[in-house]
């Protein structure tokens, strides 16, 4: 059996749930359950299905924020 792992520098999250989480790429992945969303088109819009709800790229835009990085005790 052959594994490979690939590992992704994670820079925006969403605001409301912040387990959905943007690469440098451009790739979204749930770390919660290590998936990648697809990008889709709904209708005409493009955007990510979000915990059964479609919201479009444009919509998504304001609803992002750069992940914060985490104050170490030493």
């Amino acid at each position: 059996m052959t594994t490979i792992s690939i590992i992704y520098d994670l820079k925006w999250r969403y605001i409301k749930l912040h387990y959905y989480q943007w690469t440098t790429c451009g790739k979204l992945i749930n770390t919660r359950t290590g998936r990648k969303i697809k990008k889709t088109v709904n209708g005409r819009s493009i955007g990510y299905w979000i915990k059964g709800k479609f919201i479009t790229l444009n919509n998504l835009r304001t609803q992002l924020e750069i992940i914060p990085k985490e104050k170490l005790p030493f």
